[in-house]
């Protein structure tokens, strides 16, 4: 049947507000997924996923709830027993202690910093984001109608911003987003340096929203946290990373009192509550370290081969990776453009790794980001296909 020429010639156009950058880093995952299933062999370095499952004792809680619960609507802000564990985490881990009333239980963090810009910050406002830096966050922001100052960060400053890199922003920002561990780079701020920023932003009246989602995957220091250093920080963390349950779409987010009423009702009308059986599963995550902690060896020891074998392959310019599961690697000797270079890898190579333009908008065409959070053997087979390719190239 013939539509009428007005429906026909009616089209339909997103908002502007929609308009941002796609993830690069998904699209890798999606293409390798697809060549795999057509029977080729893929060393998968794209995405920050651990390669394990959940552990032991949350899969076994989860299996308890769905035998046992009716897993109806939660509410909004989490189960009261899970942000009382959270807030006994953070007296455990960092000699915190936080009241269970600003824990609030997200759908991933992902849910976190949706409900942290939308309280903290008013369309229009000016929120620093260092690069590199996830793309999410600069993306968010964007398409809620923020101005993001992108603030470039170099290997002299281990990625990270400093306090006289945010004295030199004018007029003053309204928030700053800091990640330590960060993706992409894995670097952290030490305490001394995360103390004076965080002092700095409540001196400056500016929000500091602290992206903690990797802590627990370090491999010289602990993570430390914000909340250490003053009460007013946005604190951000996840399920996904060291907990190992990516796709159970859990996070949690600290907040400052004031911050509490202004969340409850977002919450309640963007997602009703976070997955109820993914809330009972994580009662039992605190009780999991053993397991975790072997997760963690075998990321180091991921971790060792990347930053031993790259350097062999004229790859030298590294960050040190001190957190996450992630090298961020400088191969600028090799191409200007790690879009191009990344695809020509998966297709040629079979290894799937993210294009540093996801991350960077200034310096990221020469940059990769390749996760070690997979087998031993997609850590190996990379380098020795990557070997290979190059010698190819040469």
């Amino acid at each position: 049947m013939a539509h009428p020429d007005h429906l026909a010639e009616a089209a339909f156009v997103p908002s502007r507000r929609s308009a941002v950058p796609p993830f690069r880093a998904l699209r890798v995952l999606a293409e390798a997924a697809q060549r795999r299933a057509r029977g080729e062999r893929i060393f998968d370095l794209s995405v920050g996923q651990p390669g394990t499952p959940a552990p032991a004792p949350v899969l076994a809680a989860a299996e308890r709830a769905l035998r046992e619960l009716t897993l109806g609507y939660t509410p909004p802000l989490g189960i009261p027993e899970l942000r009382e564990r959270i807030a006994e985490h953070y007296r455990g881990a960092y000699g915190l202690v936080i009241d269970p009333a600003q824990v609030i239980v997200t759908t991933g963090s992902s849910g976190a910093f949706l409900l942290t810009f939308l309280t903290a910050f008013e369309a229009g406002d000016a929120v620093v984001v260092p690069a590199p830096g996830y793309p999410a966050y600069r993306n968010m922001l964007a398409a809620l109608g923020c101005r993001v100052i992108d603030l470039p960060c170099g290997a002299d400053t281990g990625f990270q911003p400093t306090v006289e890199m945010l004295e030199g922003i004018s007029p003053r920002p309204a928030g700053l987003v800091l990640a330590s561990p960060a993706n992409p780079t894995g670097t952290m701020l030490a305490p001394e340096a995360l103390q004076a920023i965080v002092q700095w932003c409540e001196r400056s009246g500016v929000t500091l929203v602290s992206d903690e989602i990797y802590h627990g995957l370090t491999y010289s220091q602990p993570g430390v946290c914000a909340r250490q250093f003053g009460a007013e920080s946005f604190v951000v963390n996840s399920f996904s990373k060291y907990w190992a349950m990516t796709g159970w779409r859990l996070g949690w987010m600290i907040v400052p009192p004031g911050a509490i009423d202004a969340v409850d009702t977002l919450a309640g009308n963007f997602a009703l509550c976070p997955p109820a059986i993914s809330q009972y599963a994580a009662l039992a995550a605190f009780s999991a370290e053993p397991e975790l902690q072997a997760n963690v060896e075998v990321y180091r020891r991921n971790r060792s081969i990347l930053l031993e074998g790259l350097p062999q392959l004229g790859i030298t310019d590294l960050a040190p990776a001190d957190g996450a599961f992630y090298v961020y690697a400088d191969v600028g000797h090799l191409t200007s453009d790690t879009v191009e270079l990344s695809a020509r890898l998966l297709a040629e190579a079979g290894i799937a790794l993210t294009p540093g333009v996801d991350f960077d908008p200034f310096e990221g065409h020469r940059f990769i980001r390749m996760s070690f959070a997979g087998t031993r053997g997609d850590i190996e087979g990379a380098l020795s296909a990557l070997e290979s390719w190059i010698a190819r190239e040469a």
